[in-house]
């Protein structure tokens, strides 16, 4: 089953992330098998994290809460809050299988949060299609219920990013700065 989870930093955190950063790539270097994606989120200049997605492939809705909760910058106490949700991989691949590479280009988390009938189910057409990293819709624990969809993607600015995603179908569209996590 596949997951993505948000990590939110509280705004005071920075220090206390950066003292950690050895211990969260350790962390994340065990699950390298089940990654499809991960990274920091940032402010508008690029320049401070703000977050940490991170798209992984685990057995079952424990093991992403384990996943999720674990975590050392969780548990020291760097993020307000942990967007945990199921998704589906509509790309069915790896960001590290990205043509675009890691560097070109901005990129950004989009999530679109739901609001009432499922919208973006299937990949966008081209040419959006070439800038997606990765791509699916938020699901429920279940897998049944629809909450949103959330997309890595390249593009010049978010306002192009943020039309990834149908306009006026979701009761909000987040747009981040976002880029390939992990180690060099």
């Amino acid at each position: 089953m596949e997951f993505f989870c948000y990590h939110r930093d509280r705004s005071d955190s920075l220090a206390l992330r950066d003292e950690l950063l050895e211990e969260h790539w350790s962390y994340m270097d065990g699950f390298a098998a089940e990654m499809i994606a991960r990274g920091p989120t940032l402010t508008g200049d690029g320049e401070v994290p703000t977050g940490s997605v991170h798209i992984v492939d685990l057995p079952d809705a424990a093991a992403a809460r384990a996943f999720a909760f674990d975590e050392p910058g969780y548990q020291a106490g760097v993020y307000r809050e942990v967007m945990l949700r199921r998704w589906r991989n509509l790309l069915g691949r790896t960001m590290w299988e990205f043509p675009g590479g890691p560097n070109d280009g901005n990129r950004y988390l989009v999530l679109g949060l739901g609001a009432g009938q499922a919208v973006d189910l299937v990949v966008p057409p081209m040419p959006a299609q070439d800038e997606l990293i990765a791509y699916g819709p938020l699901l429920s624990d279940d897998g049944a219920a629809w909450l949103g969809t959330a997309a890595l993607v390249r593009a010049p600015d978010a306002d192009t990013a943020r039309a990834v995603l149908t306009p006026d179908r979701y009761a909000d569209i987040e747009v981040h700065r976002w880029q390939f996590g992990g180690r060099s």
